[in-house]
């Protein structure tokens, strides 16, 4: 009886734990502004990200020791999915005078900072 509460307890920890692995997000991004998320140490993370706007928006790869690479243009309602390296902060740029607003899911690192820019 005790190995099988045992086997349960472990079992419902193991199961839960899973629930941390991931980050689900609805993000407004205000007009001429940017959503800056992973600007800190951490290891690398996926995102599946969906321009929910009715304009494009820009994202750009940012190490934390300085610089950009890989700019990709998000079009109205299309999803793409990007990686991050350790220690990069993925940044969507909002460069309409609109707000803009992104859905998004996170897996991998998910110790991430989360912040704006203009």
């Amino acid at each position: 009886m005790k190995t099988i509460i045992t086997t349960l307890f472990l079992a419902l920890i193991i199961t839960s734990c899973g629930v941390f692995g991931s980050l689900t997000s609805n993000t407004i991004i205000k007009p001429n502004d940017s959503f800056v998320l992973g600007n800190n140490e951490h290891g690398t993370f996926q995102v599946k990200l969906k321009n929910v706007s009715n304009h494009n928006l820009k994202i750009i790869m940012a190490p934390i020791t300085g610089g950009t690479h890989s700019p990709i243009i998000v079009s109205p309602n299309e999803t793409v999915k990007v990686n991050a390296d350790s220690n990069t902060a993925l940044v969507i740029e909002n460069k309409s005078s609109e707000e803009a607003s992104v859905n998004l899911y996170v897996t991998g690192d998910t110790g991430l900072s989360m912040g704006y820019k203009n």
